[in-house]
């Protein structure tokens, strides 16, 4: 089951990312279903997923329904994507696809999804513990640092499309792992890199305010991140 799966997600990814040029999407969003690169990509999964079963025909109908499925979700992308919603029918496409791929393993290896893992105390932690890394520290960030974010708006009115606010998402993510998998020394190499990046602007800037707001930031998300991965450590 193993072996079959990561032949067909190879296969995949070599396909819609490795061998997939920047020109054959940009014509088959200009002309859709009427591109002759639509008909390429398709030939081109079609080959790989030979190549990589080894020509095995028993796996032939199951490639051919995984070519044509790839066919139709495609289309539906390339018809109902707006520029709005890229990154939706970006993830969308490609869950479909590894959908798909897992119905197929599934038919030659029939599994079972052990839903007990996913309401085990461990998979409940992370979970909490995920969400409270991001979005809620996030919120409590916004919070605490408001009075010194609220006079640097009004001296600043860049709009960084919340560029910031996923940058410290991320940021806590890594030091929640690190302390997960006990590497403090990550914690290290991840604030020095920041305060490279970081003091440029900050000597630029002048400002004692923008300086403040960046130190308390960065000490308080540094913060959080270390305790929700401390607290996730204690439930399991």
């Amino acid at each position: 089951m193993v072996e079959l799966s990561l032949m067909l997600v190879l296969a995949h990814l070599i396909g819609d990312f490795l061998l997939q040029p920047t020109a054959w999407v940009r014509d088959k969003k200009k002309y859709k279903i009427k591109s002759k690169y639509l008909y390429l990509h398709l030939l081109v999964h079609f080959a790989l997923l030979l190549l990589i079963t080894k020509f095995n025909t028993e796996y032939l109908f199951a490639l051919i329904v995984i070519v044509g499925s790839h066919f139709a979700i495609d289309c539906a992308k390339l018809y109902f994507e707006k520029k709005k919603t890229v990154k939706i029918w970006f993830f969308t496409d490609q869950l479909l696809h590894f959908a798909v791929i897992a119905a197929v393993v599934r038919y030659f290896y029939p599994y079972e999804l052990d839903l007990q893992v996913i309401y085990s105390t461990k998979s409940l932690a992370l979970v909490t513990a995920l969400v409270a890394v991001t979005y809620v520290s996030a919120i409590v960030l916004k919070i605490m640092l408001s009075k010194w974010s609220d006079q640097i708006s009004k001296n600043n009115n860049d709009d960084t499309n919340n560029a910031g606010k996923y940058i410290g998402m991320l940021e806590r993510l890594f030091i929640f792992f690190f302390v997960v998998i006990n590497f403090w020394e990550g914690i290290g190499f991840l604030l020095a890199a920041k305060s490279i990046f970081r003091f440029g602007d900050l000597k630029e800037s002048k400002d004692v305010k923008l300086t403040e707001y960046i130190l308390i930031g960065t000490l308080l998300s540094f913060g959080l991140g270390i305790l929700c991965a401390m607290v996730y450590k204690y439930f399991i």
